[in-house]
């Protein structure tokens, strides 16, 4: 027997059918779409948590506004934002504005620890520290904003993109970027006194952190997208500190418990501050806390993707025995 369809008249039409009042039953799979199912699977909060304290508990999610609109981030020890995806384990970050699902990289096993969740687990951000410029995930000299050279990380994560995501690029969201917030207000290549990024005065200062990224030059996109600086020549990028910080981390304060935490030190793409011609960025500790480094430091890589908004789920439940696979 054959079933075939006919797109002008919009009719089924089956073949052979040997005796008057056959009955066909036909069974269509449902596709449902994975960030439906995340918000479906959540609890989702009011109002915005305490950033200065850890989140050590499941949270479940809640909702702010980044360049795109509402997203729905994942606070704490939650139990229920792991992805299968390209034949390795991710964590949801949280559901973006436009409804791409941002994804970091967990290890090609769910029981993965330390260096197994990282694909490079002693990589430079740059290869030097001595101009304000080496915090850029690109950059360009005696610029503030500049996006012309790659940075030694964006090398790695081009590299691990090309050879091992390649194949699955119409999954993954175009759209969406990574914000490298450069904004100061008394910016210098080489200064003798010190520099202070926004980042440092909302989350070391303030305990204040923001999805949004303040200037467009800093948000790395491809060239396709509507927003940021169109610079990427692969969606790919890092986490950012404010995005730890609403996730739980807090910046000094050890937090073993919430989900991002893997037992080893990892690098965002935030810039701390500029001491003295010397650079600091941000980075994970393995205790779980927000600290600051060189960006000549080697320090662990954990790529972060987007999927597209229309991204359906095979099975699972999001757990990290059953997640949701892609």
């Amino acid at each position: 027997m054959m079933i075939t369809y006919d797109m002008n008249t919009k009719t089924l039409s089956i073949a052979p059918v040997t005796s008057k009042g056959t009955k066909c039953y036909l069974y269509f799979d449902k596709e449902t779409a994975l960030k439906d199912t995340i918000l479906a699977n959540s609890k989702v909060n009011t109002g915005t948590p305490d950033f200065s304290r850890v989140a050590t508990t499941d949270e479940g999610l809640y909702k702010a506004q980044d360049d795109w609109g509402d997203s729905y981030y994942f606070r704490g020890a939650v139990t229920n934002n792991w992805v299968k995806f390209a034949g390795f384990y991710w964590r949801i970050i949280r559901i973006n504005g436009d409804g791409s699902i941002r994804l970091i990289y967990n290890g090609t096993s769910a029981k993965a620890t330390g260096d197994s969740t990282m694909i490079n687990s002693s990589q430079a951000f740059n290869s030097r520290y001595n101009r304000s410029e080496y915090v850029g995930y690109m950059y360009t000299m005696n610029k503030q904003h500049g996006n012309t050279t790659n940075s030694s990380i964006k090398e790695v994560l081009d590299g691990w993109y090309h050879n091992e995501l390649l194949n699955y690029a119409n999954q993954i969201n175009t759209e969406g970027g990574f914000c490298g917030d450069r904004v100061s207000s008394n910016w210098s290549s080489q200064p003798n006194g010190e520099i202070y990024y926004e980042a440092y005065e909302r989350l070391y200062d303030n305990k204040i952190p923001t999805l949004k990224c303040s200037n467009s030059l800093d948000l790395y996109t491809v060239s396709g997208s509507s927003e940021g600086n169109k610079a990427l020549t692969n969606p790919i990028g890092l986490i950012t500190a404010d995005e730890v910080a609403m996730a739980g981390g807090v910046y000094d304060e050890i937090n073993t418990s919430y989900y991002l935490n893997n037992n080893t030190d990892y690098w965002t793409m935030s810039p701390f501050y500029v001491e003295s011609s010397t650079a600091h960025m941000f980075y994970v500790r393995s205790n779980g806390s927000l600290r600051n480094i060189w960006p000549d430091s080697e320090l662990g890589v954990r790529p972060v993707i987007n999927l597209k908004a229309d991204a359906t789920i095979k099975s699972g439940n999001g757990t990290s025995s059953t997640p949701y696979e892609v």
